[in-house]
């Protein structure tokens, strides 16, 4: 049984633009992580659909704001 993963994000108190853009992918444990590219926002989520979604809201859903990557990734706080 694989533990329970509890969605945690986190905004640093730095003025959002429309340039930010974020990255979703795994961690190297497998969880899915949404980290905004210059490291003021991000967060752990249970399911790749959850961290799009933290993401898209994040940019308002501009085009092109969210990229999926395959490489792991990491939230670092």
């Amino acid at each position: 049984m694989s533990p329970t993963i509890h969605v945690a994000a986190i905004r640093l108190d730095a003025p959002s633009t429309d340039a930010d853009r974020f990255i979703v992918g795994q961690d190297p444990e497998g969880h899915w992580v949404a980290v905004e590219i210059r490291g003021r926002a991000g967060g752990l989520f249970r399911s790749r659909k959850d961290a799009v979604d933290y993401a898209e809201n994040e940019t308002d859903h501009r085009p092109d704001a969210v990229l999926l990557s395959g490489d792991r990734i990491e939230l670092r706080i």
